[in-house]
């Protein structure tokens, strides 16, 4: 008889622990992974070029460092306008998955032109095009992934997100180093007939990815608080989201594309193939670490993992300007996935715990906007630091890191210093 009740019990125990087990597993809804699958093809499609412009432009084209920032920047810039009123739409609308596939859309169109390109005046209008097809799509798709997960598992949907779309880059830039192995192996600079080649495999996976987000994607509803349209201003925000962004752009401003990354390692001595071996060592580390950290920063709260990113890409800046060899930057280039691991999906987690469902749209569109607007001025100053700008030569290629890792130890202090806006910021 005890045994039986001594069995019973264990039964019970064991029992009642799947079923928390089953609780607490992260709910990961339809639209994250319909998002995170058209963020993998878009991926595929863009790491197979985008990491090759700076060579295209430099080796092909013969652009500057400082043309090559300018590019960079107004790209990135002319996309945040759009990245503010596109969130804003969203909220007023109340429609995420469209907004998201029309920018998808933009951008697979504007790819098939880098084959015809001549000029980098060419290749800046078809980074226009395709920047504003990011700015479009990147607010109402990162509402739509907030508002499809409850905020305890907000920080794994993220990272998950990120995962697939890194991990859509690794394949993207494992192709990419196909065809560099097979056209030229050895070569130290970037050929036309590679870049075009690319150039035409890209086209499919970017197209499928449209196809994707717009068959599969559902549309989330949000109750309103309010009968008011979310406003988009200033004044409206949340005092702890308008410091937050304060703190954003302090580290944004010496965060430079990392187009200058890839030209300090072939200024170090590493050939094309051995950029795009670094590229791949990079997203590896970036795609398996995204969801765990996403997931850490549920558990331990988003500012501590952000904290951590932040100080992890300090050391890697300073790491950067003191490499005397390829090897070193490959090495560091690596590493620099942790911290796009512990702090892209982060970060987007915490934009949502502290703005209501409603409003999301729009706190995305001054997040995303704030980023991609610092995005000029930041690779700007760093391409006229590294090169100089008309008779002044610059102070050298150390000069950009060490400018954008003292900007992120200060960014660092000033988020240490920051309240925390509710129990699991």
């Amino acid at each position: 008889m005890l045994y039986h009740v001594t069995l019973a019990t264990k039964l019970y125990q064991r029992q009642k622990e799947n079923i928390m087990n089953q609780t607490n597993r992260p709910k990961i809804s339809r639209n994250v992974w319909a998002t995170s699958i058209t963020s993998f093809l878009t991926d595929i499609s863009s790491e197979m070029i985008n990491n090759l412009l700076p060579l295209f432009l430099a080796n092909i084209l013969g652009a500057s460092t400082a043309i090559i920032g300018l590019i960079e920047g107004i790209a990135e810039m002319t996309s945040s306008f759009l990245k503010g009123f596109s969130g804003w739409l969203s909220d007023k609308l109340d429609n995420r998955k469209w907004l998201a596939t029309a920018g998808y859309a933009l951008s697979a169109f504007a790819k098939p032109f880098f084959y015809v390109v001549s000029s980098w005046g060419g290749v800046l209008a078809i980074r226009f095009a395709d920047r504003t097809g990011k700015g479009i799509r990147t607010s109402p798709r990162d509402a739509l992934i907030a508002n499809s997960t409850d905020e305890h598992h907000r920080g794994i949907a993220f990272g998950i997100h990120r995962a697939s779309d890194t991990a859509g880059a690794f394949v993207g830039i494992g192709i990419a180093l196909m065809v560099i192995l097979i056209i030229q192996a050895q070569a130290t600079e970037l050929s036309i007939n590679a870049f075009h080649t690319l150039v035409l495999i890209s086209i499919l996976p970017a197209f499928l990815a449209v196809i994707i987000l717009a068959t599969f994607a559902k549309e989330v509803r949000v109750a309103k608080s309010s009968e008011q349209s979310p406003r988009l201003t200033w004044s409206a925000l949340h005092p702890n989201f308008k410091s937050f962004l304060w703190i954003i752009g302090i580290f944004t401003l010496g965060n430079s594309s990392d187009a200058f990354i890839i030209l300090l390692a072939q200024e170090r001595g590493l050939n094309i193939a051995q950029i795009l071996g670094m590229l791949l060592t990079f997203n590896l580390i970036y795609a398996v670490f995204s969801s765990p950290l996403g997931r850490l920063s549920d558990k331990i709260g988003r500012r501590r993992v952000l904290i951590g990113g932040w100080a992890i890409y300090a050391c890697l800046y300073i790491g950067f300007a003191l490499t005397t060899t390829g090897t070193q930057i490959w090495l560091l280039y690596g590493l620099y996935g942790l911290y796009y691991a512990a702090t892209e999906g982060t970060a987007k987690a915490m934009v949502a715990d502290i703005i209501p469902s409603e409003q999301r749209g729009t706190a995305y569109g001054y997040y995303n906007g704030l980023i991609g607007f610092l995005a000029l001025p930041a690779s700007f100053i760093a391409g006229i630091l590294w090169q100089g700008l008309g008779n002044w030569t610059g102070f050298g290629a150390s000069a950009p890191f060490i400018f954008g890792a003292v900007l992120s130890l200060i960014a660092v202090i000033l988020l240490m210093r920051q309240p925390q806006s509710h129990a699991n910021a």
